[in-house]
């Protein structure tokens, strides 16, 4: 079977890898595990830049998952995975957020003459 990556697929170790939609639950991104599977049908979430095929899609640490929510779009890397819904203190371990600040002033990429 050329081309299945042993870390995700059947083979690897269980509690390095979890459903993207239980994942998404657990790191309280949506609210209930039913709109986490919504989310990944509808198309809204990318992981590793490929639109992801469907809520049980094994996600792992140091994947990164693009996310299009209702008013804004976030970008986490996952750091583990869950073991419960717990507390925003808990569920914030479980990710990097590398979402740029909305807010933040666009950066100059233009070098000024003068310098």
């Amino acid at each position: 079977m050329a081309g299945r990556d042993p870390q995700t697929g059947p083979g690897a170790p269980a509690g390095e890898r979890q459903r993207l939609d239980k994942w998404l639950w657990f790191a309280r991104v949506v609210k209930t595990r039913a709109l986490a599977a919504k989310l990944v049908t509808a198309g809204h979430v990318r992981l590793n830049g490929v639109r992801a095929a469907g809520p049980d899609k094994p996600v792992r640490p140091g994947d990164v998952l693009t996310i299009a929510l209702e008013r804004q779009v976030r970008v986490l890397r996952v750091v583990a995975p869950g073991e419960r819904r717990g507390p925003y203190q808990e569920a914030r371990l479980l990710y990097e957020d590398l979402t740029a600040p909305a807010d933040s002033p666009a950066v100059d990429l233009i070098p000024d003459e003068g310098a």
